[in-house]
């Protein structure tokens, strides 16, 4: 039995890039105020539109390799030259608290976590088609099409993995993919082993 079993449950959500992710998380969250959105810790430098302790936790890559040798995350990886990982404490604290907790990684991430952590929840996010996908990814008119390329053949492998997960949401637009996202949350909180309380006599 994990940790994750205690009190809130840990919700892992990913997918492709250009799947709308960041999006539906938004819109889903403001609807759930009670669910803990885990934070990252990166070595990356951070941007102007981005704020510490809520995109990221933007620290030093000698402090990030202090927690690791301390064994104070739940994944990380490696990406462009930067370090990212989940924080542990915040998580556990959470989810020992009774809460939902929300974590948004890569996928290699969260298989890491799930085989940490089996009861987590594993949701892959994909738009209606690859196709959508692909124009989703071009439409941002913002890289090269050498970059496209390459973030279409890594969403075909990222499909490919998506078998170990436990639920997809379908994004074809915003408000379907938070209604879906909600119905997954409820549908875990009305397990047997979350309601148990109401049939003990």
């Amino acid at each position: 039995m994990s940790d994750c079993s205690h009190g809130g449950t840990l919700f892992v959500i990913t997918g492709p890039s250009g799947a709308g992710k960041s999006t539906v998380i938004s819109s889903f969250l403001e609807t759930r105020l009670n669910v803990f959105h885990s934070v990252s810790a990166t070595t990356r430098p951070r941007r102007p539109h981005e704020k510490h302790g809520e995109d990221y936790f933007f620290i030093a890559r000698s402090e990030f390799e202090r927690m690791l040798e301390a064994d104070q995350f739940l994944e990380h990886a490696e990406y462009v030259g930067n370090l990212y990982g989940t924080p542990k404490e915040p998580v556990f604290e959470a989810l020992s608290n009774g809460r939902d907790v929300l974590l948004q990684i890569e996928v290699t991430g969260a298989l890491n976590v799930r085989k940490k952590y089996p009861d987590a929840v594993l949701i892959f996010i994909v738009p209606p088609s690859f196709g959508v996908l692909e124009l989703r990814l071009r439409g941002r008119g913002t890289e090269p099409e050498e970059i496209i390329r390459k973030r279409l053949e890594k969403a075909k492998k990222e499909y490919a993995a998506a078998k170990f997960f436990d639920y997809i949401v379908v994004n074809s637009d915003v408000e379907t993919g938070s209604s879906e996202l909600s119905t997954i949350f409820n549908a875990e909180n009305f397990k047997f082993k979350k309601r148990r309380s109401y049939i003990e006599v």
